[in-house]
């Protein structure tokens, strides 16, 4: 019976994040010289009646669609699988297949102008969902990882920020996964987010370094942010990635020299979940 009872609920989460849709909308990247990009998005809805609290997805430097897999990265559809059963409908925004970009990994691959543009990627998937009448419009949050946690905090901050075609409500909250360009030299030592943010990173990462991290954050709290800060003692980057075995990424070495490495943390990854899904209850409540 007990065996039973686990696979149903298997099943149940499993297909939570089964029943997806592909939309398109509009980035809020237009400029008088340059049309909006036309984005692609991957709608995770649970079967419930709206409204529902939502929360937007941002994929990291190697993309949304595995290369390897042709389908959306496993992280993602984890996550997904867990927010929908929360009664939180997921939107995840690809930023790269629209631009005809693959990773932004690799010194050959960034693409500084790319990264940049990729607050108004949520926004403009934030402006999608305030059109569906089953979205509660005042309760969507945003979650990062890496490269998507950096766009998380530019988008936070003045440096790039919300674009001013952005018009309806803001975002309630955001979460940054070992956030990309966490440090004051690439955020401006007056970042100040205006909204809850919460950032988790492993202290053993050596992609997105957790010391200048917390620096930037622990400052940010003294002019009076509201920023929950957790760092997890042992773990890589990706460290909330299922299955992930230690990997040494040499062709993502950074100027400076340094490889990569990422791995799943066990531990840290069902703490990450407990405190997402505490953090995203209390900032756009539950369905």
């Amino acid at each position: 019976m007990r065996h039973l009872l686990a696979l149903a609920l298997l099943i149940v989460l499993t297909g939570a994040a089964s029943a997806q849709d592909k939309v398109h909308f509009a980035s809020l990247d237009g400029m008088a010289d340059r049309a909006p990009t036309t984005l692609d998005g991957y709608l995770f809805k649970p079967d419930r009646p709206g409204p529902m609290p939502a929360v937007i997805f941002l994929h990291g430097c190697g993309g949304l669609i595995s290369t390897a897999t042709d389908r959306i990265v496993s992280r993602e559809i984890d996550w997904a699988a867990k927010l929908n059963a929360q009664g939180i409908v997921v939107l995840m925004i690809d930023s790269l297949t629209p631009r005809g970009s693959g990773e932004i990994c690799s010194r050959a691959g960034f693409k500084e102008w790319l990264y940049l543009r990729r607050p108004a990627d949520a926004y403009g998937g934030l402006a999608w969902l305030q059109k569906q009448s089953w979205v509660a419009k005042d309760r969507v949050a945003m979650v990062g990882w890496s490269n998507g946690g950096g766009a998380v905090l530019f988008a936070l901050g003045k440096k790039v920020g919300r674009p001013a075609a952005s018009t309806g409500p803001d975002f309630r909250a955001a979460i940054a996964f070992y956030p990309g360009s966490c440090s004051e030299r690439r955020m401006g030592t007056d970042w100040t987010p205006r909204m809850p943010l919460m950032i988790l990173i492993g202290d053993k990462d050596v992609w997105t370094p957790h010391a200048p991290c917390k620096a930037l954050a622990d400052h940010a709290v003294a002019r009076g942010a509201s920023i929950t800060y957790h760092a997890y003692p042992g773990a890589y980057h990706d460290f909330d990635w299922p299955g992930l075995k230690r990997k040494e990424l040499v062709a993502y070495a950074t100027r400076s020299g340094v490889v990569p490495i990422i791995a799943e943390d066990p531990a840290s990854h069902a703490d990450a979940i407990r405190r997402v899904q505490g953090f995203l209850a209390a900032h756009i409540g539950l369905h």
